[in-house]
């Protein structure tokens, strides 16, 4: 199901504008890894995962679930639920369980859109999960999403996609501090300075 969706979007993104990808070699070719992208449309998750070839499981909001047809559709793919603004303990049990299995999951360390397309604070669980999973961190830059479908009423354009991966960030220097407030938001800030950095390239 995930492979059929991801041929399907790409299919979608050809016709939009098209879809370009850059640094994948960035991404390593196995073990667990952490994806962390900026977000700012419903089109960055199906963008993200269809720009690479190995498969990501995406940590989206409860209320995407909440319709059984769309549930289903999203489960099937390999998404699994979080509450927002909560510690969601089941949650980050799945992302640590994933991630120790040699899965890719794709965290937005925002935890929500950005209306504006400016870069918000990083939430708290991808610093814990960071941290316990001991996994290399790959911070995303995307860009024109917000275009193709914007998160406000504007109206829909025809607008190249770029997606770049940056290079892999560890926290070996913080990993005995896994359970420190301080910790994970230092965690937090490296990630969204990394995502800030590509964005920055991007515009030049």
């Amino acid at each position: 199901m995930y492979y059929f969706g991801r041929a399907v979007f790409r299919i979608i993104f050809s016709l939009t504008g098209g879809l370009k990808s850059i640094g994948e070699e960035n991404i390593p070719s196995d073990g667990g890894v952490i994806l962390a992208p900026n977000h700012i449309s419903y089109a960055d998750p199906p963008a993200v995962g269809s720009a690479m070839k190995r498969q990501v499981h995406f940590m989206a909001k409860e209320e995407l679930f909440k319709p059984a047809i769309m549930g289903y559709i999203i489960s099937a793919v390999g998404s699994f639920p979080v509450k927002r603004g909560t510690a969601d303990r089941k949650a980050i049990k799945q992302a640590l369980d994933l991630l120790r299995k040699g899965e890719v999951v794709c965290i937005f360390p925002e935890g929500t859109r950005s209306l504006d397309g400016n870069l918000q604070k990083a939430e708290p669980g991808i610093g814990l999960i960071a941290l316990k999973s001991g996994c290399p961190v790959v911070p995303v830059a995307v860009a024109g999403t917000n275009k193709v479908l914007p998160s406000d009423k504007k109206e829909r354009q025809r607008h190249l996609i770029t997606i770049e991966y940056g290079k892999p960030i560890k926290f070996d220097d913080l990993q005995n501090e896994t359970d420190s407030s301080k910790a994970k938001e230092e965690v937090g800030n490296r990630i969204m300075s990394a995502i800030d950095l590509l964005m920055r390239k991007e515009r030049l």
